[in-house]
């Protein structure tokens, strides 16, 4: 490494419920600066949320980020010209990145009319335990799973 690292910015919180956690899904969810576009669609979600599940849409909101969050993943690493995949634990900042990520991600290739449906039927569904960002998470579990023997080769 030649230079420092980056410092991390700040986050604002978002304006509705003041968490810096919503304006950072935010912020992953919008394309090419549409902002209030993504907010709206966000704020949208939770409403359709709350009305499916007759519970705090943020808070399901929360619990389903949570249930998709993975706490191991695989890294490919060389060892002696054969490439292993090594299991290992994900700091915090990257657990929630790839949380948002694929929440967003498997939303965004589902069949419901607008994205505000999308997201909160992902979000309904990741909240219950199942759906494809769930199973994503679980995938990346099994994984790690199955090449525990090589966890020895950690650096």
């Amino acid at each position: 490494m030649r230079k420092a690292r980056a410092k991390k910015r700040p986050l604002l919180p978002d304006p509705k419920f003041g968490e810096t956690i919503v304006t950072r899904f935010v912020n992953s969810m919008m394309y090419s600066g549409g902002k209030q576009k993504a907010y709206g669609i966000f704020y949208d979600a939770l409403e359709i949320v709350q009305k499916r599940t007759e519970q705090d849409g943020l808070e399901t909101w929360k619990k389903a980020l949570n249930n998709v969050m993975p706490n191991v993943e695989v890294r490919s690493r060389r060892v002696g010209g054969a490439t292993f995949q090594i299991p290992q634990e994900i700091r915090p900042e990257r657990k929630v990145a790839l949380g948002i990520k694929w929440l967003i991600g498997y939303a965004r290739s589902r069949n419901e009319k607008s994205m505000a449906n999308k997201l909160a039927a992902e979000i309904v569904a990741a909240a219950k335990e199942e759906g494809s960002a769930f199973k994503k998470k679980e995938d990346v579990h099994r994984m790690a799973e199955a090449n525990k023997a090589y966890s020895h080769f950690r650096f």
